[in-house]
């Protein structure tokens, strides 16, 4: 009777009406000496137990780089000389984060879902720790906000994500040369009317290989040997370059 009970209660239970079946165009990125950039192609598909509703799907997709505690300084003018005069210590912010969606961010997603799954750009940003240290807070958001969007780290991608038959869905995002190692994990919401669906995590493994992972380690666990190294890579290239003009003038 319990068995029997147990399975009516879980034959009442709604099936999830919409569901993201993700690909990526790479699950990892590889930065070495010469890194430039890449760019990861985000694809998927909606799957469905019931037939596509009425009122038309949106998809916001987010890609977020490790966060780390991070200060912002004010600096002011004082004696005829600039100088730091406030300095705010956020709690975490993503190295990188970019939100790409199918249309306006606030017209696909109320502030309340964005307030609950932290989508857009600030609400990413977290400064709890940071309010009692100055009176607007917000206006060192946006400054970490304006200096990261200038190196290309915050991207605000609206209207770019490509929907089809409200079913397949694509976008290109890209990550630029100056990429902090770790796992970036990649968010897919469904969206409807500004309420969240559905949605889906995977993540982008970034990591550096090569002389770039070897130089890395080698700072982290030899510093000495680091230092001692960098020393004589400078001396020698100066050396080198004191014979190249040594040579160049008794041509």
């Amino acid at each position: 009777m319990r068995l029997l009970a147990l399975a009516l209660c879980l034959a009442a239970l709604p099936l999830k009406a919409e569901e993201v079946v993700l690909g990526l165009s790479s699950d990892k990125v590889a930065i070495t000496a010469t890194f430039e950039g890449s760019e990861i192609l985000v694809f998927g598909a909606v799957k469905r137990e019931v037939a596509i509703p009425d009122i038309p799907l949106d998809v916001v997709i987010t890609v977020a780089g490790p966060s780390l505690p991070v200060s912002v300084r004010r600096k002011d003018r004082r004696f005829g000389i600039w100088v730091n005069t406030d300095e705010v210590r956020l709690d975490a912010a993503p190295t990188f984060y970019a939100v790409a969606t199918t249309g306006p961010l606030d017209q696909v997603l109320t502030n309340t879902e964005d307030l609950r799954h932290r989508v857009s750009i600030p609400r990413a940003i977290r400064s709890v720790g940071a309010a009692s240290m100055a009176e607007d807070v917000e206006n060192f958001t946006e400054a970490l906000i304006r200096i990261r969007r200038g190196q290309d780290a915050y991207q605000l991608l609206e209207n770019t994500v490509a929907l089809d038959e409200q079913t397949l869905f694509r976008t290109a995002i890209r990550l630029p040369a100056n990429l902090t190692e770790g796992i970036y994990p990649t968010r897919i919401f469904l969206t409807r009317e500004g309420r969240v669906v559905s949605q889906f995590e995977t993540a982008i493994d970034v990591h550096k290989v090569g002389l770039e992972r070897w130089l890395f380690t080698l700072s982290r666990e030899q510093p000495l040997v680091y230092g001692l190294l960098s020393i004589a890579i400078a001396i020698a290239a100066g050396w080198g370059a004191s014979a190249v003009f040594r040579l160049l003038r008794r041509g």
